[in-house]
């Protein structure tokens, strides 16, 4: 079984600036981590060779330093990675973030299963996932709580959705988005961490991919920030004890205090 597994590098804070020109995430000086849920379908994956046999290859978008997330995967049982990596690709919306995703994973040589985390902390938009099977035209099955198994050339998955418990099962190849309860990542031993830093990591360009440069990067990008904003700080709450009486009365005064009601 060959399994593809798509990670992204994003911010260990959340404290992060956005670029008021392109509305963007400002990721220079900010230590960067795989995406948690990432960790996860990483698990998943390593699960499913482990009972399966097989090979996994771990897939990355991203600026040259995500290298160090494609060497973590390595750590915890990744056979392969390709960190996709260009200017023109910065800056990309879901869309095309997906779009150059599956243009990459059609160069490996053949897959039955891609595995991702349901969203990322920096996006939170959980549509990359899905966009990249509709691409692939393939089946997607989005928030897997749990991987039954294979049998057939059928995965039987389970998710919860809309407070439901659904029983999903569908044809490989296929796409899934996992949940944190899919699996518990694992931690790397000394000696795999060690011998990732010597692994090949693959280079792929834009320029590599056969693809409309169009669709790629911010210009190519239908999703446009108009505004950036931090969430507005609520303020401190105020008891107001005593009677129902006395404190309905302080309460309207504070009210008109603060101008709320006239």
């Amino acid at each position: 079984m060959n399994i593809i597994v798509c990670i992204k590098q994003v911010p260990a804070t959340t404290k992060v600036e956005t670029d008021p020109q392109t509305g963007t995430l400002k990721r220079q000086g900010v230590e960067a981590v795989i995406n948690p849920l990432d960790l996860h379908a990483l698990e998943a994956a390593v699960l499913l060779k482990e009972r399966y046999g097989g090979s996994i290859t771990a897939i990355s978008m991203g600026p040259p330093p995500a290298e160090a997330a494609l060497r973590n995967a390595i750590a915890v049982g990744v056979d392969e990675a390709i960190l996709l990596s260009d200017r023109t690709l910065s800056g990309s919306d879901t869309l095309a973030t997906a779009y150059a995703l599956a243009a990459a994973i059609r160069r490996v040589d053949s897959f039955d299963l891609i595995v991702c985390g349901a969203k990322t902390v920096d996006g939170d938009t959980a549509q990359v996932g899905p966009e990249l099977a509709e691409q692939l035209g393939i089946p997607n099955i989005s928030f897997v709580q749990r991987i039954d198994g294979i049998d057939d050339g059928r995965i039987t998955t389970e998710r919860v959705l809309d407070e439901t418990i659904q029983l999903v099962s569908v044809l490989l190849p296929c796409v899934l988005t996992v949940t944190k309860e899919a699996s518990e990542p694992r931690l790397p031993n000394l000696k795999s961490k060690i011998n990732s830093m010597h692994a090949t990591i693959k280079l792929l360009k834009a320029s590599d991919l056969d693809v409309d440069h169009k669709r790629i990067g911010l210009n190519g990008s239908p999703t446009q920030v108009i505004r950036v904003f931090p969430p507005e700080k609520r303020k401190k709450g105020v008891m107001f004890g005593g009677l129902p009486a006395e404190a309905s009365a302080r309460l309207l005064e504070q009210l008109k205090k603060i101008k709320q009601i006239e």
